[in-house]
């Protein structure tokens, strides 16, 4: 039986009952005052009332029976609470619309992996008017070429590398991130948003062709700041190289960014470095160039350590002794060769390395006379090196990687090995190399960055395996 037609027909019992008693009290109390005739309708509307309400609150109760899983996409009340024992089945209980609750499951949302500022703010696009003369668009106009004594000035447009109304260089949050000064961002927009006015291939005593652009903005007498070294779409490691250099502390790079050239490179992205023209390259002697040898020797002497001005006889450069281990660490995390290996002696280079096609690879008999290159620094600050042409190579193997590097040092900078220990450079790299947005999408994106960074964390691993191995010293060494 229905246990709701049951409770409807004790309901309807218990309300004949009561009509039948009013009736009762009614016939004897004619006799009474009208007073009391009042109290006692008051006393069984009372009684009524309250015996209404405590049946409709026991019906809800027992509505709200607990509920089971059937497994059927719907929910159906507990077997105990329709009087059931353990063990028996009731068939005539049926899924209704009072006792089924049907549910959906939702797949859970895969959230993104937060980055500084991954959230570009948005931007009110205003549509310019090109105007035309003649039918032909100002825009092509401006493209022009013409010469120059110091080199070969390069064809142009005045909207190369141009991001339309919005930095390349992408900051969204309140700052950017602590290992870049003031200085450094302000340089890098500079690099990556300004207005070229002229590009030369010039032609420098202290190194190869350069190709310098300059910038509308060169106003001042500040040199340092008019100008950019446009490098090949193949150098592009240099912009890693630069932010790789601020995350360590050591601080010897120049800036460098990411941008496109229309009439350059077919279009692809270069990178682009601060030039300094204050740079000249390091020698142990006015007339005489740094070799392998002579390098080994000033590393035993440690030369200019704790102020003390080196003797004649060991063959110092002016570089401070400290220097050289910071650009160990810098070059092997990155496999740079070019400035203490160029001869590829280190490691089994491949055929089209620079070493072998030059012939370079077949002198590594005689080591000591190897001359190192690119060992540059300022003119105005002779002690400290500057880590310029930082073309790295994430295409070697673990087993291949140039050890040679590492040869004659002792001691290594405490703060880029408790930043290679600290579990947290993939966090910082993915951080910095976000700001630019060039360089960013031409490496595929956050796939083709993490890729690269799976090769520098492999090999800091192998570093630091090799610092445990050989006993170096891990000291402080602030300029």
């Amino acid at each position: 039986m229905d246990t709701r037609s049951t409770r409807a027909g004790d309901v309807g019992d218990t309300l004949i009952y009561l009509s039948s008693s009013f009736l009762k009290v009614c016939n004897c109390c004619r006799s009474y005052s009208a007073v009391r005739k009042y109290l006692i309708v008051a006393v069984v509307c009372f009684g009524y009332l309250f015996f209404t309400v405590h049946v409709s609150h026991t019906s809800t109760r027992q509505d709200k029976r607990p509920e089971l899983w059937t497994g059927n996409g719907v929910y159906s009340q507990s077997k105990t609470d329709q009087g059931l024992t353990d063990g028996e089945v009731n068939e005539s209980v049926s899924p209704t619309r009072v006792n089924v609750v049907y549910i959906t499951l939702k797949s859970k949302r895969h959230k993104p992996a937060i980055i500084r500022g991954t959230v570009r703010p948005k931007l009110r696009r205003k549509k310019v008017k090109v105007k035309q003369q003649d039918g032909i668009p100002d825009r092509e106009k401006s493209e022009r070429q013409s010469t120059n004594t110091s080199g070969g000035r390069l064809p142009y447009s005045e909207f190369d590398g141009r991001n339309g109304d919005y930095s390349s260089i992408r900051i969204y949050s309140t700052r950017a991130p602590p290992w870049f000064s003031n200085e450094d961002i302000t340089a890098m927009r500079f690099l990556a948003d300004s207005k070229i006015t002229q590009i030369d291939e010039v032609a420098h005593r202290d190194f190869s062709s350069l190709i310098l652009f300059k910038s509308a903005t060169n106003r001042s007498d500040n040199a340092t700041k008019c100008c950019g070294v446009v490098k090949r779409p193949v150098d592009m490691s240099e912009v890693f190289a630069f932010h790789l250099d601020r995350i360590l502390g050591l601080n010897r790079t120049l800036p460098a960014v990411s941008r496109r050239f229309h009439s350059l490179g077919e279009g692809q992205p270069c990178p682009v470095v601060l030039w300094d023209p204050s740079l000249g390259p390091v020698a142990d002697q006015p007339s005489e160039k740094l070799n392998w040898g002579s390098y080994q020797t000033s590393l035993k002497h440690k030369c200019w350590h704790r102020g003390v001005t080196p003797k004649p006889e060991w063959g110092c450069s002016s570089i401070h002794h400290h220097e050289w281990s910071k650009l160990v660490v810098f070059d092997f995390l990155l496999q740079i060769y070019e400035r203490l290996d160029k001869n590829c002696c280190g490691f089994k280079p491949r055929p089209e390395d620079t070493c072998v096609e030059l012939g370079y690879h077949e002198e590594c008999r005689d080591k000591d006379s190897i001359e190192l290159t690119h060992i540059i620094h300022r003119r105005h600050d002779p002690h400290h090196l500057v880590f310029f042409n930082n073309k790295g190579y994430f295409d070697r193997d673990e087993d291949n990687l140039d050890f040679r590097l590492l040869e004659g040092i002792k001691e290594l900078p405490d703060q880029c090995v408790s930043v290679l220990m600290s579990q947290r450079l993939r966090e910082k790299l993915l951080q910095s190399l976000f700001l630019d947005q060039q360089y960013w999408d031409s490496q595929g994106g956050r796939q083709g960055i993490e890729k690269l960074i799976d090769v520098i964390e492999r090999r800091a691993k192998v570093l630091l395996t090799y610092i445990n191995a050989h006993g170096i010293k891990v000291v402080p060494m602030n300029s």
